[in-house]
């Protein structure tokens, strides 16, 4: 059975959300990106202000300057053995029993996990509060398996009593929608997987730290897993965007050995960088930026009302509810997109108005389809304004989207062309 959004679009594929005629493919999306990188120069050019709040930092964190001095043989050499033990502590690991490994994005960890896991024509199955990240499906595609998608723990039991061939199941706590299990859910999950003698790989994005420091779980390793990644740009690390990779000694060196025959591995160089931001972690930072992203919240559902959508740690706008907005705002009664496309006009239009950097631009594609507020840093909320100024914005950018929708190709031209003012200040 094919699955729809609210408004009908039928959802297939890798990604969560449909496709539709204004932004058709990682193509497209590419061009958005490019639109706003346009917009960033002109504003920085112009000295206009440019504020992030993906909810992401990929910055080299302080402390390595010292990067300078150093190279592949050098680096690894003089910082190895402390990143190892900083590293295995972050994910709760032993140096007994477990090791890291540092690619060059989440992605390639995963990639590189499945590649060495997961043997042709066997079945992954995932288990996410919601859905698993297109890129977990991806990684399963490119091993050559078949991927099975679960949301509960009665589906994730009825999968593995029922799949045959399971050559790996693959753990979210943290969804792409900010969904998270409870330690419950996880125990008994970790446990159904052990009894079935199946092999775990965490993909713990942003929930290798929001789970213990908001909800009080486990760390990564200390869910009695076999592997798990996180990216380094999440909640309370300041980036650079690598993936640390932890796990039981054996599988990590096979799957070190895979990500550096095919080129998935972070370059030893910037060890000393990945070093110092998790040196700098401390988990009460992600509990101000979940107190600052309910700030917003609170002035944004001012404005919205019912429409913002919250979960523990962040408040949304899905994508059908701005669709909806654009049409009650430009009294147009036929959907002229599909929901995505009215979450990256909306997207756009805070940029380019307010040079309000959202999640939706971090990715290509973007993983889901909802205009994320999310961990937002208190220092960049006071910077911009303030909470209601954001609130207002986002409402502002909303109409301006649904006069976009009145002209012709107008959300065309939004998302791809610039306008003659701003091509005369890049020029």
């Amino acid at each position: 059975m094919t699955r729809t959004d609210r408004f009908g679009n039928p959802i297939s594929g890798e990604l969560p959300y449909a496709r539709g005629k204004i932004i058709t493919s990682t193509d497209d999306d590419y061009r958005k990106i490019t639109k706003a990188h346009e917009i960033i120069r002109a504003r920085l050019s112009g000295g206009e202000g440019v504020f992030n709040f993906t909810g992401l930092e990929r910055v080299y964190p302080t402390g390595t300057i010292d990067i300078g001095e150093l190279d592949d043989e050098t680096a690894p050499a003089l910082y190895e053995d402390e990143f190892r033990r900083i590293a295995l502590q972050h994910l709760g690991g032993s140096l007994v029993t477990h090791d890291v490994f540092l690619a060059n994005r989440l992605t390639a960890a995963t990639i590189a996990t499945h590649l060495t896991l997961v043997k042709p024509g066997q079945t992954v199955v995932g288990i996410s509060p919601s859905y698993s990240h297109p890129t977990v499906i991806r990684a399963s595609n490119l091993a050559g398996a078949r991927f099975v998608s679960t949301s509960s723990t009665r589906e994730f039991e009825e999968a593995l009593d029922t799949e045959k061939n399971v050559g790996l199941v693959v753990l979210t706590r943290l969804a792409v929608t900010y969904d998270i299990f409870d330690s419950k859910d996880l125990k008994a999950i970790v446990g159904r997987a052990r009894d079935h003698g199946l092999q775990i790989y965490v993909d713990d994005a942003g929930g290798a730290r929001v789970g213990p420091a908001i909800f009080g779980q486990p760390r990564s390793l200390e869910l009695e897993v076999d592997v798990a990644a996180t990216g380094l740009d999440k909640y309370g690390v300041t980036g650079p965007r690598f993936g640390l990779l932890g796990g039981k000694k054996e599988l990590v060196a096979k799957i070190r050995s895979k990500a550096w025959q095919l080129g998935l591995e972070a370059r030893p160089i910037f060890l000393p960088a990945a070093l110092r931001t998790l040196q700098q972690y401390d988990p009460e930072r992600v509990r101000e930026l979940v107190r600052t992203t309910k700030e917003v919240a609170g002035e944004l559902k001012k404005l919205l009302g019912g429409r913002v959508h919250e979960t523990a740690v962040t408040s949304q706008l899905l994508a059908e509810d701005l669709l909806e907005l654009i049409m009650e705002r430009g009294d147009i009664s036929e959907a002229p997109m599909v929901p995505f496309e009215a979450t990256a006009a909306v997207a756009m239009s805070l940029l380019q108005d307010y040079g309000v950097v959202t999640v939706h631009f971090a990715g290509v594609p973007p993983g889901t389809s909802a205009l994320l507020i999310k961990f937002v840093p208190p220092e960049i909320l006071e910077n911009f304004g303030g909470a209601k100024k954001f609130a207002q914005a986002l409402d502002s950018s909303i109409t301006k989207a649904a006069q976009q929708v009145a002209e012709p190709n107008g959300i065309q031209r939004l998302l791809y062309d610039l306008g003659d003012s701003q091509k005369r200040r890049v020029s």
